[in-house]
């Protein structure tokens, strides 16, 4: 990061661009707004600029948790599947949890859904169903951290919050000229988002801003040309608009593995467990297997078996690192009562019934494909 007389000088430096370009951050917060109100994208969870129209709290919610990591033409239909099951926040608080984890298939980071669930519980139960309207209410909330709650109470309450995600990094990286690598640029570049955030209409600016960086100051070819902000950029100015942000070099993930067994009983119906409500895939269905680790997998299925043959290798990148797990298909004739809690045998025809993450989804199209080869 920064030290603090460089980032004094480059929000000095900022301010003069924005002067001299606009007449002042507050002209130039203006100027998106117009832009805005021409091109704004229409989302479905997303009130059109300039109507006076207020945004429903749950609904803005809903769609910044489920944007997390996740691109907006995906969200659509999710969107839309769990507005129409769950219309309301008590309607969410009221529903199993594992039925939310299963409309959630295909999401992935299945933390959220989780934390969606409890923190529409929150809503109902701490708030009476009204969510929080300012920042440090909403934060108190499950699953709820900086953005999304600047997102919230700008967008659905009108609070002056300074919204930061990925598409305002990269414009305000670019608009700035700031040529320190994320992550640690952070800091800076929500100061200088500060800048223009104005004091009214803070929610139709935060959604301006990120519109720009959807449409026009793209991570790739940025259209410097359309942007209404090209006159006060300095990396426009500069010819390196292309090259910013600067990102820190990932490091390698590491490799996982494990063994993973598709086991059927005489009737066909296949075996699943479910996984604990918390860490990594936490209340997810899955096929029984070893503990997925950096060493050699240890261990084998949980009920005795015969006619174990291999199937394959699967593989799944998660945040944190690479998984291989190793799919064996099995027989058994052990029934659901000789089992543990969470433990179900299901129809592999009816497998979509579960609330199964792609990985377990991966291992099921090879042990199926495995079979009908044999």
């Amino acid at each position: 990061m920064p030290a603090s007389s460089d980032t004094d000088a480059l929000l000095s430096a900022a301010e003069a661009r924005l002067a001299e370009a606009f007449g002042g951050p507050e002209t130039a917060s203006h100027v998106l707004l117009e832009w805005y109100g021409r091109h704004a994208r229409e989302l479905p969870w997303r009130i059109p600029p300039g109507n006076g129209e207020r945004p429903d709290p749950y609904r803005v919610w809903l769609s910044e948790i489920m944007l997390q990591q996740t691109t907006v033409a995906v969200v659509k239909d999710y969107f839309a599947r769990f507005l129409g099951r769950w219309p309301t926040v008590r309607d969410l608080a009221a529903a199993p949890q594992a039925d939310v984890l299963h409309a959630w298939q295909g999401l992935g980071y299945y933390a959220r859904a989780r934390n969606l669930h409890r923190c529409a519980r929150a809503v109902v139960q701490d708030h009476g169903g009204a969510f929080p309207d300012t920042e440090d209410g909403l934060r108190a909330l499950p699953g709820i951290g900086a953005y999304t709650a600047a997102a919230v109470a700008a967008i659905a309450f009108g609070r002056t919050a300074t919204v930061v995600d990925g598409n305002v990094e990269r414009v305000m990286a670019r608009m700035h000229a700031v040529e320190t690598p994320l992550p640690a640029a952070k800091p800076v570049l929500k100061r200088l988002a500060a800048l223009t955030t104005p004091g009214d209409r803070a929610g139709d600016y935060a959604q301006a801003v990120m519109d720009l960086g959807a449409t026009v100051c793209t991570a790739r070819s940025p259209q410097c040309l359309l942007c209404p902000w090209s006159a006060g950029c300095a990396a426009h100015r500069r010819g390196i608009a292309a090259g910013l942000p600067r990102r820190a070099p990932k490091k390698a993930k590491p490799v996982r593995r494990g063994i993973v067994w598709w086991i059927e009983r005489p009737d066909g119906r296949v075996l699943l467990q479910r996984r604990p409500e918390s860490g990594l895939l936490g209340g997810m269905m899955e096929f029984p297997g070893t503990d997925w680790t950096e060493a050699e997998p240890q261990g084998g299925p949980p009920v005795a078996v015969t006619a174990e043959r291999e199937a394959g290798t699967v593989g799944h990148v998660f945040t944190h690192f690479r998984l291989e797990l190793a799919v064996r298909t099995a027989k058994t004739g052990d029934s659901a009562e000789e089992l543990g809690d969470g433990a179900a045998w299901e129809d592999p025809a009816r497998l979509d019934r579960q609330a199964l993450p792609t990985v377990m989804k991966k291992v099921a199209r090879a042990a199926l494909s495995h079979d009908n080869r044999q």
